[in-house]
């Protein structure tokens, strides 16, 4: 049986963590966060074989 990790879950946790402590982060991890999710979600959209 394959046991994936989701990734987009600890990505949120450890962004909402330095959020917390240095709340002058927030433009960079949200920045951050949208491009990481973008570019799984493009990796796993190409990944599965679905024409665009």
């Amino acid at each position: 049986m394959f046991m994936g990790i989701a990734i987009a879950p600890i990505v949120a946790l450890i962004a909402g963590i330095l959020i917390l402590f240095i709340p002058r982060l927030l433009n960079f991890i949200v920045a951050l966060y949208l491009i990481i999710i973008g570019v799984l979600g493009l990796i796993g959209h190409y990944s599965a074989g679905v024409p665009i």
